[in-house]
């Protein structure tokens, strides 16, 4: 073969191999860079109220807020969601209002004293700018600030704008519907669990199903992301996963949260306080391999199960060899988050009827139907289980269908 030929050959190949993954990564272009673009005049000459954390960043890495200053917008005020502007706070620790140590702009709490901004924090503001990146669970709490956000703009006249960001768990579906009568701040609106939204899209339907209360509508903006579509992995989006939260550092850690979130209504660790949160399951009085051949007997879609020893740096059972259980996603298509944790929730109440306290009023919260939580506490047959906890869905496919900005 002539020298040429080789070369040729080889530059062929590698410029297929280029190519190959460019269908597999595509780059995703936020919210907040499209506002960059083409949507300042919505800003500008304004006094801007920003809610944001750590996640509100460029595909550059720059936060959104140092973008606007450098901008000279003006960035009158901060809005610090649960774990606080700079994402650093624990998970439940009460977030205070100050300045950011980098700019000197007031921050004000919405994980505190009040989760919905005040007339006085609002005072003065022309304009709120929402840039969170979320992780699509309805109790993950970034959502219901959103939501209060868009109440006391609504109250007080104001404009609000959403900078739309991928929902790493794309346009997956489960979960009870949250019953009006458990309204709280881990579950704000009559949505699943798995809700198959993006955070503008959500912000859209809120308004248009009226749920922020009878004739209370935003002035609302969504500003959509271009390049998103809801089939794709979070690898696929061209997008650095920056932690959501203390617990949620890698995109790969949303698919197991809606499953092993339910823990938390327990004395079993949720796997906080070790390199796997959410992935792992256990306590001191759990035997893996007992739980682990239970859990593998109920051949759940999508996921499987080993047993490991496993020690908690912080939260629950700090400092303690815990006996449990490791997850493993097989397929991601088949998978079924809600249906694997509250299966997995049953089998533990089973094996460990003496040992294991359950928080009855916060596992009913945090999954959001009454029917849902007695199937669990007695041990429902999985068809009466998964009937009870998908009761809904199809309506709700529906209706959440005409908010949708992709495909």
């Amino acid at each position: 073969m002539p020298i040429w030929w080789a070369r040729l050959s080889l530059s062929l190949l590698l410029a297929c191999i280029v190519c190959g993954a460019g269908f597999a990564q595509q780059n995703v272009k936020p919210g907040a860079e499209v506002f960059l673009e083409s949507h300042l005049d919505l800003v500008k000459g304004k006094r801007v109220g920003l809610i944001t954390n750590q996640t509100g960043r460029l595909s550059s890495g720059e936060l959104l807020l140092d973008a606007l200053l450098k901008r000279n917008i003006e960035v009158a005020a901060l809005f610090a969601p649960e774990h606080g502007v700079r994402g650093d706070a624990s998970a439940g620790e009460a977030i205070v209002d100050g300045k950011d140590a980098h700019t000197g702009i007031p921050v004000y709490s919405l994980y505190g004293k009040t989760r919905k901004p005040t007339t006085e924090m609002l005072e003065g503001l022309d304009v709120l700018l929402y840039d969170i990146q979320d992780v699509g669970v309805r109790f993950y709490t970034y959502i219901s600030t959103m939501g209060l956000a868009m109440e006391a703009a609504a109250e007080m006249g104001i404009p609000l704008i959403v900078l739309d960001r991928p929902n790493p768990l794309g346009g997956r579906i489960e979960g009870p519907i949250l019953e009006d009568s458990l309204k709280s701040f881990v579950g704000f609106y009559p949505i699943p669990v798995v809700y198959g939204l993006t955070c503008g899209e959500l912000a859209l339907m809120v308004n248009g199903e009226g749920w922020l209360g009878e004739n209370v509508c935003t002035e609302l903006t969504v500003i959509p992301m271009e390049g998103w579509e809801r089939r794709m992995d979070w690898d696929q989006t061209g997008l650095k996963w920056v932690p959501t939260s203390p617990n949620i550092s890698g995109a790969s850690t949303t698919l197991f949260y809606p499953a092993t979130c339910f823990i938390e209504a327990t004395n079993l660790s949720e796997g906080r306080g070790t390199t796997t949160p959410f992935q792992v399951v256990g306590a001191p009085f759990v035997d893996g391999d007992d739980l682990s051949e239970s859990l593998e007997n109920e051949n759940l879609p999508g996921i499987c199960f080993s047993s490991l020893h496993f020690t908690p740096t912080s939260s629950k059972h700090k400092g303690v060899v815990c006996g449990g259980i490791r997850l493993e996603i097989t397929n991601q298509d088949s998978y079924r988050a809600v249906e694997t944790g509250l299966v997995m929730l049953q089998r533990i109440l089973q094996l460990y009827p003496k040992e294991i306290a359950l928080d009855q009023s916060s596992l009913l919260h945090l999954l959001g139907s009454e029917r849902g939580l007695q199937a669990v506490i007695e041990g429902a047959a999985r068809e009466a289980l998964t009937e009870t906890i998908n009761a809904g869905l199809d309506d709700f496919r529906m209706r959440s269908q005409r908010y949708r900005l992709y495909k």
